[in-house]
C-alpha cells in the first residue's frame, strides 16, 4: 500500500558520481513548460506551487535541460527554490537546439556546449552544476570533441559530474575514456525494453540510469489489464504500479516522472511507498516484455 503522507525517501538511495546521494525518486522538470515544450506554462503559479512542493515531499533530485523552454524550466526552478535547500542536486543537460515547439536538433560543437553550460549556471543561479549530461552526441561533430568538451566542463570546476543520454553501452565506453560517466538518462519503461543491456551495463558498474518517461504502460494501463488489476490489489494507481516496477527493477534505477500539478506530483511521490511483491514484479515484467516485442 501506499503511504498516506507520501514521500521520496520510501523510494531508497542513490549516491550519484560517488558522492552526491539523493532519493531514487525524482522529479523530471520538462512539463513545467508551454505547449511543445515551448515557452512558459500554461498555469504560471501551479508550476511554481509543484516545484516549491517537491523539498516537502523529500524530492531531491531534479532533472532539466536548458532546452526546456528553452532556459524556461531552468528559470522557474531558480524562482520557486533559489535559494536552493542543503542537499537538493540539479542536474541538467545541453546539446539540443531548439527553434520552436516540438523541434529538438543535436549541435554538439564544443565552444556551444561551452557556452550552454555558462548560460544554465546562469539560469539556475549556482557557480557549480551538480550533474551535467549531453542531451545527445551530435553525429556531425566528431564524438571523441564532444566527450573532450565535457571533460573541460569537470577540469573547470563549472560542472561536478557529467552523463550522457540516449546512448548505447559501446559509447557509454568510448566517453568514458575522457570523463567518469555518472549518469546515463535513456528511454525505459515497462513497454519499452530497447535500452535493456544499456540498464544492465549501468547496474553492473554502479552508474545512475535515469529512465525517460518511466510511467509508459501502453495496452496494459487499460481497464482489466494486468496493471489494472494490480493496481486495485494496491490500492494504487496505475501509473503509479508501473512506477513502482520501474523503481524495483534496479538499484540505480532514478525514474523522474515529471507534471505541472502539485496532486499529480504527489500521486507520483506516493509510488515510493509502494513495494510490489517479487511474483507481482516478475508477472509485470514479462507482460512488458510481451508487449514491446509485439510493438510494430
Amino acid at each position: 500500500m501506499a503511504h498516506s503522507s507520501p514521500n521520496a525517501a520510501s523510494s531508497g538511495t542513490f549516491t550519484i558520481g560517488g558522492d552526491l546521494a539523493v532519493h531514487r525518486l525524482g522529479f523530471g522538470a520538462m512539463r513545467i513548460t508551454g505547449k511543445g515544450i515551448w515557452g512558459p506554462p500554461a498555469d504560471h503559479d501551479e508550476a511554481i506551487r509543484t516545484l516549491k512542493r517537491l523539498p516537502e515531499l523529500g524530492v531531491n533530485f531534479i532533472d532539466t535541460s536548458d532546452a526546456y523552454g528553452p532556459d524556461v524550466s531552468e528559470w522557474l526552478i531558480k524562482e520557486a527554490l533559489h535559494p536552493y535547500p542543503k542537499g537538493l542536486v540539479i542536474a541538467t543537460k545541453g546539446g539540443l537546439t531548439r527553434s520552436g515547439p516540438d523541434i529538438w536538433k543535436p549541435v554538439g560543437r564544443p565552444e556551444y556546449l561551452l557556452q550552454q553550460v555558462h548560460k544554465s549556471l546562469r539560469n539556475l543561479g549556482v557557480e557549480q552544476i551538480d550533474l551535467w549530461q549531453l542531451h545527445r552526441i551530435d553525429p556531425k561533430v566528431p564524438a571523441d570533441e564532444q566527450f573532450e568538451a565535457v571533460r573541460s566542463f569537470i577540469d573547470q570546476g563549472l560542472v561536478r559530474h557529467a552523463g550522457l543520454s540516449e546512448v548505447s553501452v559501446e559509447e557509454i565506453k568510448a566517453a568514458s575514456k575522457f570523463f567518469d560517466v555518472a549518469t546515463v538518462q535513456n528511454r525505459y519503461n515497462l513497454v519499452d525494453r530497447t535500452s535493456e543491456a544499456v540498464l544492465d551495463y549501468c547496474t553492473a558498474q554502479n552508474v545512475g540510469f535515469i529512465p525517460w518517461f518511466p510511467l509508459a504502460a501502453g495496452d496494459l494501463a487499460k481497464p482489466g489489464s494486468i496493471l489494472d488489476t494490480m493496481a486495485t490489489e494496491y490500492g494504487a494507481h496505475p501509473g503509479q504500479i508501473a512506477l513502482a516496477w520501474v523503481l524495483k527493477r534496479s538499484k540505480v534505477m532514478l525514474p523522474i516522472p515529471g507534471t505541472s500539478k502539485v496532486a499529480h506530483l504527489e500521486q507520483n511521490v506516493a509510488a515510493a511507498g509502494i513495494t510490489l511483491s517479487d511474483e507481482d514484479f516478475a508477472a509485470l515484467d514479462a507482460e512488458g516484455r510481451k508487449a514491446f516485442q509485439a510493438a510494430p
